[in-house]
């Protein structure tokens, strides 16, 4: 599984195109072929997934049950917005206007990579977001891995 990992503050220049950072570059798979899809996040930002890595959260969307309304539903927001979009021969991407508009973002963006993903942020709402982060990060910590730790130690038997 992929696992990129870094942090990478950049500037969209006047075409809307972000220059992809040359270490995030190196740490893409074959596989990706400098295509990506670019979608809307769970909260206001951007997710950019490696084409391969797309087809894979995409095979499991689309074994949901559609016969359930909240799975159309979710099925409907998660996909709205997704475009393919290629690293040109300079190393940039055209985000869409749509997209931009969507996430606030104007000019100075974070990239923040976790896992098999890309978050674009607009550079402040980031900031806003992280600065909050020292008093609830400790008791989040415990909440969430402490439950990963009680599953990994099910018997099964």
């Amino acid at each position: 599984m992929l696992n990129l990992i870094g942090e990478y503050e950049c500037k969209l220049d006047s075409k809307s195109r972000l220059l992809f950072p040359a270490g995030l570059k190196k740490q893409l798979p074959v596989a990706a072929d400098y295509t990506f899809v670019l979608n809307r996040g769970f909260e206001k930002c951007l997710v950019l997934y490696p084409i391969n890595e797309w087809k894979t959260i995409s095979d499991e969307i689309n074994r949901l049950n559609i016969y359930i309304k909240k799975n159309r539903d979710f099925v409907r927001y998660f996909y709205r917005g997704a475009t393919e979009i290629v690293l040109d021969s300079t190393s940039r991407l055209l985000i869409p206007k749509g997209l931009l508009a969507y996430a606030g973002i104007d000019k100075d963006v974070v990239l923040f990579t976790f896992s098999n993903r890309i978050e674009i942020w607009e550079k402040e709402t980031y900031q806003n977001l992280m600065h909050d982060e020292p008093e609830e990060f400790a008791a989040l910590a415990e909440e969430v891995m402490s439950k990963k730790e009680n599953r990994d130690n099910q018997d099964v038997s």
